[in-house]
């Protein structure tokens, strides 16, 4: 065992200003580390929150981090000014338009630059109609990132940008980062068997995708406080592009799920596989694709639609692809939403055409390997009710380890809790070693049914209630992220890893006795670093010879410490921490 000499009491006080009101966190002060498990810093205690899709300019475009500090944000870039306004390099972020017919294509050819961005749309925004015109906003919204809360309040909810794997990959735009409203506005969510997108002429969608809040304007000022107080990371990813299902199974397996029979490959049903060849005579409308449509996909096989594009971007880096792009043989890979394999009691979920839902999986997770060590850990959703049906916070696919045989069908399943059962185990002294921590489905900060204020105040909620126990707090850290940035614009440098992402940058914020203060942490970072971040302090060895935390930490030059120069390598955390 590896322990800190002892450290004299460190006092954070900091108050978080939230909603109108001021709520204050007790001054707390770091403790000699002296429990006997077997970990290799102080902390006993590592609670992940996550909460859903905001990437990290939506949230941190106007942050401006504590004297010495740097940070890659639309500010610091001049992308905005401090007021939220056009900067002098707005044009860096201009959206383009584009064409792309017969084969889907990663780099469509690009006929222009929008005027003014499409206006954006309600989608389907609690409270407004859904699927028109967002009349709050402006039809002439200059062409780039633009303030949120100029035209709506901080608390209002927003329309719901396209964020789908294939979708995302052509936004980017293989580094570009110009074509958000142009992939949302033609291929959107889906054809019209999906039943979201009624008409190839009508996807929905608009300039939703470019809108920030504004640190610097006093939108998030609890977020804010955690970064001046605590650690962030301007580095961080969705480990894959596309949604909520696949990222929140590479949150627990740093890894994709497959469609399979007891751990062997099968084919899926033709109408639940990918294809993102535009239908004929249109431009850029998939012809297989949406939440009642296409979800898998046969990477491995380059004839399959939308394959070959991806890898022959990956092979023209200046690095190798893990794993060779990661895509094993005759394997269906999920790469968007889909229901999970087992029901909240354990039960098998039905599969089949009409079904949309991923069959049981055996890939490793993190809760096996803490299993195996004896560690102990907790799954804590909202929604979920000891002993009866989730209610309606739950998020069935926010909630991974249900998809997983090793769990449900074992005593593990009872790992799997409510949120409300976290709280108690808080108060109580209770709390494991590894706990996870969805919020309530109105406070996971989704655009359309909640809001980032919801998620800021779901937050500092946990963290008043774990700094109330000065026992836990000193020996915790909480990691506070999203699954996926929700198909907004983020200028952030993105690394291809293998075929899967990863994806654009998303919020990672560190709560700790031991978090660097008022630290911006550059390193490369994706949702397999919260897996390494476990394993390295419990011990543990990496899930698979296919998982992504089997990668190195990344070796970068001092003149550029966003891009590892051994790529792919991707950071295990331990840098955002002073121990």
């Amino acid at each position: 065992m590896i322990y800190p000499q002892h450290r004299k009491p460190l006092a954070l006080a900091m108050s978080l200003a939230m909603a109108g009101q001021v709520i204050p966190l007790q001054a707390l002060a770091r403790q000699a580390h002296d429990d006997m498990e077997d970990t290799r810093t102080p902390l006993q205690h590592v609670i992940v929150v996550v909460g859903e899709n905001h990437t990290f300019d939506n949230l941190f475009a106007g942050y401006k981090p504590t004297s010495g500090q740097h940070i890659d944000n639309l500010l610091s870039k001049g992308i905005i000014n401090q007021d939220g306004s056009p900067g002098p390099h707005f044009a860096q972020a201009a959206q383009r338009l584009a064409t792309n017919v017969d084969v889907y294509r990663l780099n469509p050819s690009i006929t222009g630059s929008y005027a003014t961005l499409p206006q954006p749309n309600t989608t389907r925004a609690t409270g407004l109609p859904p699927n028109t015109a967002d009349t709050r906003f402006p039809a002439d919204l200059p062409n780039g990132p633009f303030q949120l809360t100029k035209y709506i309040p901080y608390d209002a909810y927003s329309g719901d940008p396209v964020h789908r794997f294939f979708q995302m990959w052509q936004q980017v735009d293989q580094g570009r980062h110009d074509l958000f409203p142009w992939v949302a506005t033609t291929a959107s969510i889906g054809p019209s068997n999906d039943g979201f997108s009624p008409t190839p002429t009508q996807p929905n969608q608009g300039g939703e995708s470019m809108g920030f809040y504004n640190m610097s304007s006093g939108d998030a000022a609890g977020f804010k406080a955690l970064a001046d107080n605590f650690a962030i990371s301007d580095n961080y990813h969705q480990s894959i592009m596309g949604g909520t299902g696949a990222n929140f199974i590479a949150l627990v397996t740093a890894d994709a799920a497959f469609y399979n029979s007891n751990g062997v490959a099968q084919t899926p049903p033709a109408n639940q596989i990918e294809n993102p060849n535009p239908q004929a005579g249109l431009n850029n409308w998939y012809t297989e694709d949406g939440y009642r449509g296409g979800s898998y996909v046969n990477c491995a096989d380059a004839t399959q639609p939308g394959v070959a594009p991806i890898k022959a971007y990956l092979h023209s880096l200046s690095y190798k692809p893990f794993h060779d792009g990661n895509c094993a043989a005759d394997a269906y890979y999920l790469v968007n939403n889909y229901n999970l394999g087992y029901h909240y009691d354990g039960t098998v979920a039905a599969l089949g055409a009409d079904k949309f839902t991923l069959p049981p999986q055996t890939i490793p997770t993190i809760a096996d390997a803490l299993s195996a060590k004896h560690v102990s850990w907790k799954y804590y959703s909202g929604g979920r009710v000891a002993n009866a049906p989730p209610t309606g916070e739950y998020c069935g696919i926010c909630d991974p380890l249900t998809g997983f045989s090793s769990v449900m069908t074992t005593a593990l399943k009872d790992n799997l809790q409510g949120v409300e059962q976290f709280y108690a185990d808080v108060a109580q002294g209770d709390l494991p070693a590894v706990s996870y921590v969805r919020p309530f489905e109105s406070k996971a900060g989704h655009p359309a049914n909640a809001t980032v204020a919801d998620f800021e105040r779901f937050v500092t909620d946990l963290i008043q209630r774990v700094q109330s126990n000065k026992a836990l707090w000193a020996k915790t850290a909480i990691l506070i992220t999203v699954d996926e940035g929700g198909g907004y614009y983020d200028s952030g440098y993105i690394q291809p890893v293998d075929f899967f992402g990863d994806g654009t940058r998303i919020p990672l914020l560190v709560v700790s006795p031991f978090a660097k203060q008022g630290y911006v942490d550059h390193t490369y970072y994706d949702h397999a670093s919260i897996l390494k971040f476990i394993e390295r302090n419990w011990g543990l060895e990496p899930l698979s010879d296919r998982s992504r935390d089997n990668l190195p930490n990344p070796v970068t030059r001092q003149d550029n410490p966003y891009v590892p120069v051994n790529a792919p390598a991707i950071g295990d955390l331990m840098n955002l921490f002073d121990f």
